[in-house]
């Protein structure tokens, strides 16, 4: 008889736009953080949704709030300057590093919005700022299921994103560094009907014109799981 082959013995390969985003954001992880807290510094709208986040959490009692794909832990000190309990979850180690010596008060780890590793209904807030972007659109709803599973009912989601087609524009060469990174933009109305479909109402939608170096709108969503 031949041995029945342990499924837990044969890791699945990692999809290769994971790789991808692990290795260009740890290569270019010290002038990201400048060019962030720069491009963050002079934008109100961004700042204003999170601030409203920031309330509805504080409101819920202040349940426990993960920035997944957190960078450089910016949005992450932010949000605890605002009165919250919050972490960062992000998949690229050059970047958990920095953000873990940049604010060594904060707890950042590694890992992936597309399998997290968090208990169900374990959060009152989550936030994707300008990080679900780069997963590709046959692998967003699984990820916004992941997002619905970790919330609490009641929770928030915020995310934030560059409005347009889903047509991905490429980036081989970022700050200096080669890269391999594919930026999706995403249309609000259809990403309130994944919502939806998913569980969550979206409460709050914003939409920006470009600054004169931007080529796209950005939006802001923030959305709430069902009770």
């Amino acid at each position: 008889m031949t041995p029945t082959a342990d499924p837990a013995a044969t890791p699945t390969p990692e999809p290769p736009y994971l790789t991808a985003i692990r290795t260009s954001y740890s290569a270019i992880a010290e002038p990201y953080l400048d060019y962030a807290l720069e491009e963050f510094g002079t934008e109100p709208y961004g700042r204003a949704m999170l601030t409203a986040f920031a309330e509805r959490i504080r409101a819920r009692g202040g349940a426990r709030v993960v920035e997944v794909g957190s960078g450089p832990g910016y949005v992450t000190s932010y949000l605890h300057g605002l009165g919250l309990d919050i972490s960062g979850v992000d998949l690229a180690p050059g970047m958990v590093a920095l953000a873990s010596r940049s604010y060594p008060g904060l707890r950042f780890t590694e890992g992936t919005m597309t399998a997290l590793d968090l208990p169900d209904a374990c959060l009152g807030g989550l936030v994707a700022w300008y990080s679900l972007i780069h997963i590709p659109p046959e692998h967003r709803p699984g990820v916004l299921a992941e997002f619905h599973r970790v919330l609490a009912p009641g929770g928030y989601l915020q995310l934030a994103f560059q409005t347009g087609q889903e047509e991905p524009l490429h980036f081989a060469e970022a700050f200096g560094h080669p890269v391999a990174l594919d930026f999706h933009r995403l249309a609000p109305e259809a990403l309130t009907e994944q919502l939806t479909r998913t569980g969550f109402t979206v409460r709050a939608s914003l939409v920006r014109a470009p600054e004169e170096t931007e080529r796209t709108p950005h939006a802001y969503v923030l959305a709430r799981k069902e009770e």
